[in-house]
């Protein structure tokens, strides 16, 4: 309204006309961000095409597939009917419910399923291992490499044409002017000095704007210092002014100064003002006064050590730990006038006083000082201990008698007192001690061992039962296992009468009714192991009185007795067992083994007598007398003794004993007249038919040999040996073909037999068909996988280049075979390897002490490269083992016609012999084809 009104002069005007262009200047500029104009009263913004570009399509959803084609019966249609709607709390409700019931299924068969999965891992494994597994007897040979070897082995580049390589490499460039310029002024030679030298005379700044450079002096001069002080050190010791420096070791003597860097000195500081803040503001701490004394030592401030350490001893006086550290800061003589001033400080400072002991070098000094000490502190233990330690025996006596009566409860006193004493007087000190200490064991027992030791072993087992009464009485509770060890002390001290008194009387303790038996036994090993064998005999003499008929106590103490007793406590023993179990066979049988075995035939005769009476149709008994009859040469009684055994227990043994005294006697007609009854009597029998048809061969009846053998394969299908002896009956009647037809019935009947596969294959190597031979090994590997003899026979049937590897491929089907580590030791044997063949040997009979081939084999070996007890350990080994397998070994010792009867040492030097290096041949495992399968 007002737009026609001129503007009056005036001082308003020049306001108008500046908020004219101000405005003017807001109208010109860009409007802000989502502005809109006339929002606030009201309007609303417009959108127009240029705003929002261009219209387009939206794009269109993928329709499901809701075909026939996508549709099933039993699962619906293919595709999720749902995708396309939004997914709600429900849905995530509903989702978690089946995730859980996902989880608890795969929780339920989760172990099933990963123990199959390691199940067919392991499988894997066995068949195809990691390359690492494959190479580790290599990787443990890496140990015997010196470092000269290492160092020896070449570089892997350096197996490449690196000549070729270094040829390519070669670059050829022209030689530049300045360099030859350079190389013919090095060589020229000047007639005239430099002017600038000549000059400045060498004084001049040797770079351009720096400082001509200055030695530091001081530091010189403090390092000649330090260099003089070691000097003067090591001469202070010289003699009539001659020096005794080592000058080999001077330079070791500068190399042992310790030189403090800036840090620890830092350090050091810091410490010193901690440690005396706390002296300063608790000078009544001990500990303090002792940690600023050591800072000191450790700065090599030994003066302010002993400075600080005697400030210490005046803050406090009271303290003997302070005192004995400012003792040990100072020198020997010094040290005793420290300890002189701390006694009267504290005088009953037990620490003090043997320190001032120990600081006197003359024996008659320390005793007197100990002496002084005992005057102040009579009822110290220590400072007794230590008096009578340097006395003689009277005198030290005298001081333990006055010792039990200054510290009455020390029991250590009592029993050095007894000790020293007469045993009428050490009685009487032991009662004593035994009233003044009434819950104190050792007393008691130091009286066990006192009356054994002077022959009154009745009143021992009386002392050990009113010990434990009295203790009982007094409430100490002491348990089994210390029981048991002060047993085995007293045993290894030379009282067994004590041991086995104390182990009869807390042998009980804590011990459930059920759990008796099994405990005992349980201890009784644990003594044995520890060489208490006293103990042990007393844990057996207790558990026989609770269990008298247990048949396994009295073998276990029997054998105790055997071989760690007397023949006379055995024999003892062995009575005493027959007459609580005389059904138990074997005491009697141990009886008269050892009866036997000292040469007392007739005792034995007696022993096995009463076994008769006790058992009459006991066939170990029957057999057992036999034998001692034919080891006696009598074999009219043997015979008298089996026709006897036969009408009262004909078993099986009792008549294949009968047929072989007979063969061995050279009665063949007689066998076999026994062995028609025996096979009438027993037609399941094998051995039978075998022993018979090897002594109608022996007889030249082969129709009948072969008759018998087809009887016998009748009879007993599944028995391997008689197919067999049959095939091998067969092959030395040179009828090949029908050996071979034999073995390969004898594999359809057996289909998991490996001896016959192994039959077959040696079968067509002796007769000199190895193309049949390697086929028909291949067969038996695929059909006994885990046979360890065929992979041994593999294994010497391969080329010496190929052994390897088949002996690799035996490992992995049967790592624990002893007839394939028997094999893989061979090869080591004979490359030379002596150590891992001495090894290998060890584990086969390890593996299978029975297997007397194994230990036939680790013999020879240490008989070539063993030393005499290397040797003499492995008969040893062998003897206790007494192996009765093993195809060279069986060859050996069922040798009816020389080697029968041989003892186990005669049977391992031959099997040896046969099986050295160079001599032992795989056929020879055949070279006498009956032996092997006689039955012994």
């Amino acid at each position: 309204a007002q737009r026609g009104r001129a503007c009056l002069p005036g001082p308003s005007c020049g306001g108008m006309h500046a908020g004219s262009r101000a405005a003017g200047k807001n109208f010109n500029s860009n409007a802000p961000i989502n502005y809109v104009a006339g929002l606030g009263r009201g309007a609303t913004g417009f959108t127009t095409r240029s705003d929002i570009g261009p219209a387009r399509a939206a794009p269109e959803e993928a329709k499901a597939d809701l075909s026939e084609s996508n549709f099933d019966k039993f699962n619906g249609y293919g595709e999720s009917l749902f995708d396309t709607m939004p997914y709600d709390e429900d849905d995530e409700a509903a989702d978690t419910v089946w995730n859980e019931v996902d989880l608890k299924m795969d929780e339920r068969r989760r172990s099933r399923r990963e123990a199959l999965i390691e199940k067919s891992l392991d499988k894997y494994r066995s068949v195809r291992p990691k390359l690492q597994h494959q190479f580790n007897d290599l990787k443990r040979d890496l140990v015997h490499v010196s470092e000269a070897d290492w160092e020896a082995l070449p570089e892997p580049g350096e197996h490449r044409k690196h000549r070729a390589a270094e040829r390519r490499n070669e670059k050829f460039i022209p030689t530049p002017d300045t360099l030859l310029e350079k190389a013919r002024m090095e060589q020229e030679v000047h007639s005239s000095l430099d002017t600038k030298q000549m000059t400045t005379g060498g004084m001049e700044t040797p770079m351009s704007g720096g400082a001509t450079p200055l030695t530091d002096l001081k530091s010189i001069g403090e390092a000649r210092g330090a260099v003089l002080s070691v000097k003067l050190d090591q001469m202070s010791d010289s003699v009539t002014g001659q020096t005794v420096v080592d000058p080999k070791g001077y330079l070791t003597d500068l190399n042992s100064i310790k030189v403090s860097t800036e840090a620890e000195i830092g350090d050091i500081k810091k410490a010193r003002l901690l440690l005396k803040s706390v002296t300063s503001t608790n000078p009544g701490h001990g500990p303090g006064w002792i940690a600023a004394a050591r800072l000191e030592e450790v700065a090599g401030k030994l003066l302010n050590a002993r400075q600080v350490i005697r400030d210490g001893c005046k803050a406090c006086p009271a303290n003997e730990d302070v005192w004995l550290e400012a003792a040990r800061l100072q020198t020997s003589e010094n040290a005793k006038a420290v300890l002189a001033e701390a006694v009267k400080k504290i005088p009953s400072s037990v620490k003090i006083w043997l320190q001032a002991a120990s600081l006197e070098s003359n024996l008659t000094m320390r005793r007197k000082v100990l002496r002084k000490a005992l005057e102040v502190v009579p009822n110290s233990v220590k400072l007794w201990q230590a008096g009578i330690d340097l006395e003689a025996p009277e005198d030290a006596r005298l001081m333990l008698g006055r010792a039990v009566e200054c510290v009455p409860h020390s029991v250590d006193m009592w029993l050095a007192l007894a000790r020293l004493e007469t045993y009428h007087n050490a009685k009487k000190v032991l009662n004593k001690a035994r009233e003044t200490i009434p819950t104190e064991p050792q007393i008691w027992i130091t009286a066990a061992k006192l009356e054994e030791a002077n022959g009154m072993l009745d009143l021992v087992d009386r002392i050990i039962e009113r010990a434990v009464r009295s203790l009982t009485l007094h409430q100490v509770s002491m348990e089994r296992e210390q029981w048991l060890s002060e047993a085995e002390s007293a045993e290894k001290g030379n009282a067994p009468r004590t041991a086995q008194a104390i182990v009869r009387e807390c042998i009980a303790l804590g011990v459930e009714e059920e759990d008796r038996k099994r405990i005992w036994m349980e201890d009784a090993d644990s003594f044995v192991a520890r060489s208490c064998y006293e103990c042990a005999r007393a844990i057996y003499a207790h558990a026989l009185g609770v269990f008298p008929t247990k048949k396994s106590v009295w073998v276990r103490a029997a054998q105790h007795e055997k071989n760690h007793g007397t023949p006379e406590s055995l024999d003892t023993l062995l009575r005493k067992a027959v007459s609580y179990c005389p059904h138990a066979q074997v005491l009697w049988l141990m009886g008269a083994k050892e009866k036997w075995l000292a040469g007392d035939v007739g005792a034995a005769r007696a022993i096995l007598a009463e076994a008769f009476k006790a058992n009459p149709d006991s066939e170990q008994v029957w057999l057992a007398a036999v034998k001692l009859e034919s080891e006696n040469n009598e074999a009219e009684r043997a015979r008298l003794l089996l026709s006897k055994a036969r009408e009262r227990a004909g078993t099986e043994r009792v008549w294949m004993k009968s047929i072989t005294l007979e063969r061995n006697l050279g009665e063949s007609g007689a066998a076999l007249d026994l062995l028609v009854k025996a096979i009438k009597a027993h037609p399941r029998a094998w051995k039978l038919f075998l022993i018979k048809a090897q002594l109608e061969e022996k007889l030249e009846r082969f129709d009948a040999a072969r008759e018998t053998l087809a009887k016998g394969i009748k009879q007993c299908a599944d028995c391997v040996p008689i197919w067999m002896e049959s095939a091998r009956l067969e092959e030395r009647l040179s009828q090949v073909s029908k050996a071979r037809s034999v073995l390969e019935v004898g594999r359809l009947r057996n289909t998991q037999a490996p001896m016959l596969w192994l039959e077959a294959v040696r079968l067509e190597r002796r007769a000199a068909n190895r193309k049949a031979a390697l086929t028909l090994m291949a067969k038996a590997l695929q059909q006994c996988r885990s046979a360890g003899v065929l992979w041994s026979e593999a294994i010497a049937m391969e080329q010496r280049a190929q052994q390897k590897t088949k002996s690799s491929d035996a490992l992995k089907a049967c790592d624990n075979d002893p007839h394939v580590i028997l094999a893989v030791s061979r090869l080591f044997w004979r490359d030379r390897k002596e150590e891992k063949c001495r090894s290998w040997c060890n584990r086969a009979v390890t593996l299978d002490p029975d297997l007397g081939d194994a230990w036939g084999n680790y013999y020879a070996f240490e008989l070539q490269h063993g030393t005499p007890e290397q040797q003499e350990e492995v008969m040893r080994r062998c003897v206790a083992a007494d192996p009765h397998h093993g195809e060279e070994w069986t060859a050996v010792s069922k040798d009816v016609d020389g080697c029968l009867g041989w003892s186990v040492e005669q049977v391992l030097q031959k099997v040896a012999a046969s099986m050295a290096l160079g001599k032992y041949q795989p056929e020879a495992l055949e070279r006498a084809a009956t032996s092997s399968s006689q039955p012994k």
